[in-house]
């Protein structure tokens, strides 16, 4: 894995951790899951009910590929040498890039305005200064706005243990975990 991958790794570890306890657990998603929703105020039910399937489909196949004791958690020990598995992870991946890209695209135009993004962005955890720079790795347009199959492409890339130097990069902080 790259060094570049590996630090986005202990960062969306962090960002699952939703309540701080140091373990992922089901209860992480379903917090993330409340705010994320809070954020999307202007998208449509369908829309909400697949960001809702995707976060719960995050936390299935978490459990099911990385809780290696059963107890119902997911240490930064059982996460960090498995999440980026293309094999185990990518359909989840795919899944949550389309919902969550669609989730910012309540017009749907197929653009997606920098204010949403930010309040989603926000809303999972990463960092306000990460976030537009993140935006503004995606190239918006002359009315700040990106496309909504560049975001989801940035999402997957993400979650690639191989890339590195990729928009997604500059979400990564000296956060502690």
């Amino acid at each position: 894995m790259r060094t570049e991958a590996a630090k986005r790794v202990e960062l969306v570890f962090s960002l699952f951790d939703a309540n701080g306890n140091g373990v992922i657990d089901s209860d992480d998603f379903d917090l993330m899951t409340g705010r994320v929703l809070e954020a999307a105020v202007a998208s449509d039910a369908g829309a909400k009910t697949a960001i809702r399937a995707a976060f719960r489909r995050w936390w299935t196949t978490l459990a099911m590929e990385l809780d290696a004791d059963g107890d119902g958690v997911i240490t930064l020990d059982e996460f960090r040498p498995f999440v980026l598995d293309p094999e185990r992870f990518g359909p989840t991946i795919t899944e949550f890039a389309e919902a969550l890209a669609a989730l910012g695209d309540p017009d749907r135009d197929g653009l997606i305005e920098r204010p949403l993004f930010v309040s989603l962005m926000t809303a999972i955890g990463f960092e306000v200064e990460n976030i537009h720079a993140l935006f503004d790795a995606f190239e918006p347009d002359a009315e700040d706005r990106v496309l909504v199959a560049t975001w989801a492409a940035g999402i997957k890339d993400y979650y690639a243990p191989d890339l590195a130097g990729i928009p997604g990069d500059r979400l990564v902080t000296a956060r502690a975990v």
